[in-house]
């Protein structure tokens, strides 16, 4: 990894170019930040006028499953810097990228484990980080779907093996929930669904997403991590919808921010354990992936007879949906998607030293709300902008998606954001879901304004 000292302007001979193999939302903020910084950005999806697209110096619309396709861009663009940024890719081919010479982040092994949930549980597994019992299956034998569930037990989830943002997921709570979920596995995944893993359930009081990220010191002479504070959130059939930080991570650690100062009490002692715990599992986890950049690990948190546990469940190599919430509680190009460009590119995060960990702190609490599409088709229009924002220390992020779906292959597709800030997390928290329910939808197709359906973990009526 070498240090980035000079940079030429973008479009010209000696720019620096990033190549993103997904243009969604994330990559959005990546590309941003990157331009923010003189690089040139080329975004590459599956469809037109992704969110990243409309934003990038060029772009591509091509089936990135197909390797031929994925190198004649290669091929075409020379890029500086390969940037995976979903699940639906041939994974394959980055390893012949790297042998090219080019750099793919965080590596090619990295995201070709993380993106796969077989590999990365075994991955979480050889780090040391304790998970909860799982068991592998294909999804077109019911009776060996059937064998996995009773070998876990009842309540368990089934995941499709490649697929994200519960897509192909299924809690099953008795055996009638079979065969749903074993269809869910093989037709709704983003990527592969002939197989599954089915997982113990794992009564946690919280689940917490951090983005630690692994960069060059400031020296520019090793590899460090960095953690900024955990990020609390939830998630809503296995998609996530809410997340929250704050420099005081008692407000939302080791409980559920809705249940700290009500049914339970906040403990400075338990909270500070946590976090460490947390900042260790990460630790642990990014160091078995190795590379540079920001990973989102997915870590479940609870307390059992005075003592906090900390479990693995997965890690993106790249940002992670739930921090969006650093959009807003972090300083200009130090978002997730600036940390992301920063340590990729070779560039310093500085960071202050404190209990063995470097850490990233949040200017204050904050928290993020998705904005939901009811509607489905094309043209998608919104109403309540102006309402919205006149939550005092909101804001609004449309994602500029051309379509939306509702009752397509995807269940309300996510549109935007709200983002907001507050006194502590649940007041973060309870701004963002005011905000982000005054906003209406209608398309073309469904032209009558509509009101957004989720609420169920809502904490405002």
């Amino acid at each position: 990894m070498k240090q980035l000292d000079i940079i030429a302007a973008p479009l010209e001979k000696k720019s620096l170019k990033i190549l993103l193999f997904g243009a969604g939302e994330l990559g959005k903020e990546i590309a941003i930040e990157a331009q923010r910084l003189g690089m040139e950005v080329i975004a590459v999806d599956r469809y037109e006028r992704a969110p990243a697209q409309q934003v990038a110096h060029r772009a591509y619309t091509v089936n990135m499953m197909d390797a031929n396709a994925m190198r004649s861009i290669v091929d075409r663009e020379m890029p500086d810097i390969i940037m995976p940024e979903i699940e639906a890719i041939d994974l394959d081919v980055l390893f012949e990228f790297e042998e090219d010479g080019y750099l793919v982040t965080p590596n090619a092994r990295a995201t070709h484990a993380a993106m796969n949930r077989e590999r990365i549980r075994e991955l979480i597994v050889k780090s040391g980080v304790k998970t909860g019992a799982y068991a592998y299956t294909r999804t077109d034998d019911l009776l060996e779907f059937t064998d996995a569930v009773e070998k876990i037990g009842y309540p368990c989830f089934s995941k499709a093996i490649m697929s994200s943002s519960g897509k192909g997921s299924y809690f099953i709570e008795k055996p009638e929930d079979i065969k749903a979920a074993m269809d869910a596995a093989r037709y709704d995944a983003r990527g592969s669904g002939e197989m599954a893993i089915i997982e113990e359930y794992i009564p946690f009081d919280t689940e917490v997403t951090e983005i630690a990220v692994r960069h060059l010191d400031e020296d520019g002479s090793r590899i460090v991590t960095t953690f900024p504070k955990p990020i609390g959130h939830y998630q809503i059939d296995g998609d996530y919808h809410s997340s929250w930080q704050s420099p005081n991570v008692g407000e939302y650690l080791p409980y559920n921010v809705d249940e700290i100062g009500k049914s339970v009490d906040g403990d400075p002692g338990l909270a500070q354990d946590a976090e460490k715990k947390i900042y260790d599992a990460a630790q642990k986890i990014t160091d078995e992936l190795g590379g540079v950049g920001v990973f989102g690990c997915e870590l479940f948190v609870r307390v059992r007879d005075g003592k906090v546990e900390v479990y693995g469940n997965e890690c993106a190599p790249r940002p992670h949906d739930t921090g969006m919430v650093t959009y807003i509680s972090h300083p200009q190009g130090f978002n997730e998607g600036g940390l992301h460009v920063r340590a990729v590119a070779g560039l310093p995060i500085p960071a202050q030293t404190r209990a063995g960990y470097r850490m990233f702190d949040p200017i204050k609490p904050a928290a993020s709300h998705v904005i939901l599409s009811p509607a489905q088709g094309f043209d998608p229009e919104y109403k309540g902008l102006f309402d919205a924002m006149t939550v005092q220390g909101t804001n609004i992020y449309m994602f500029g998606k051309p379509l939306a779906y509702h009752d397509g292959w995807i269940v309300e597709e996510r549109m935007g954001i709200a983002l907001a800030l507050g006194e502590n997390a649940f007041d973060a928290k309870q701004k963002a879901e005011v905000a982000a329910h005054k906003i209406r939808i209608r398309t073309a197709t469904e032209p009558a304004w509509r009101e957004q359906e989720e609420r169920r973990m809502h904490v405002v009526e």
